[in-house]
Order: C-alpha cells, then structure tokens, then sequence
C-alpha cells in the first residue's frame, strides 16, 4: 500500500478522445473522451491494477525514467500517480466483525465514559500499522 507514480502513454484517437497504456504495468490500458477524462481514467486504471497486485501479493513492476518510454510522433508521454491505500479506503470499506477481549473493570470504565470500542480499536490498529499521516 504506497503512492506510486508510472509513465503512460497518451495516443489521440481518430474520433476524439485518447486510448493509454502503461508500458510498465501489463494489461493496463484504458481511454478517455478528452484529456481531463484521460488522466482521470488513467489514475483509477492504473491504481486498480496496482492494488490488485498488492491484494495477490505479487511484485509491484518497477516504473521507467518517463526519458526512456518511445512512442510514435503523434504520442506523448506523461506520468500518472495513484495511491492505493486512499484507493483501498474509498473502495474496499466493508466492516468485518471482530470479537475481542478485555478485562472486566476496564470495560466498565470504557462504557461509563462512552467509549466507542470500534473507533479506538481502528484507531489503534491505524496507528500500529503505521496508516497515521
């Protein structure tokens, strides 16, 4: 779960419009109408295919130097970044039930003082996992 950042390949289409590629990321491709749908298009596309490498557990392809991608004259190279664990949070934020354990007094305490016992476990796995800032 990071931040990353890959070189993708624009190439205008006849009708308008742009089809992408990433050279780095295999079978990542997508296409939008206009140039601000492109990009937009290109980051969801390229954050998809990332946080499912990152959900098999595969190996996350190194990006290329955006100086070395060739493309045909009527091409351009630009880069897209993406974050997965913002991508994971929107997307993937089913709750799963976990039971768990504490001492009696300390329950007492938490509920007289209104504890939510959800928020702080979330809260401290965030903070344990290292998702804080």
């Amino acid at each position: 779960m990071a931040k990353y950042v890959y070189p993708a390949i624009f190439t205008p289409e006849k009708n308008g419009g742009f089809s992408i590629a990433f050279p780095d990321v295999e079978g990542c491709y997508t296409q939008g109408k206009d140039m601000a749908e492109g990009i937009e298009m290109a980051m969801d596309a390229l954050c998809l295919m990332l946080y499912d490498i990152e959900e098999r557990e595969g190996k996350i392809p190194a990006a290329s130097d955006i100086k070395t991608i060739k493309c045909e004259d009527n091409e351009f190279v630009t880069l897209i970044s993406c974050d997965t664990l913002e991508y994971r949070m929107f997307y993937d934020n089913k709750a799963d039930k976990k039971t768990l354990t504490v001492p009696h007094w300390l329950n007492v305490m938490a509920e007289r003082k209104g504890v939510n016992f959800s928020a702080v476990l979330q809260n401290a796995l965030k903070e344990q996992l290292g998702l804080n800032g």
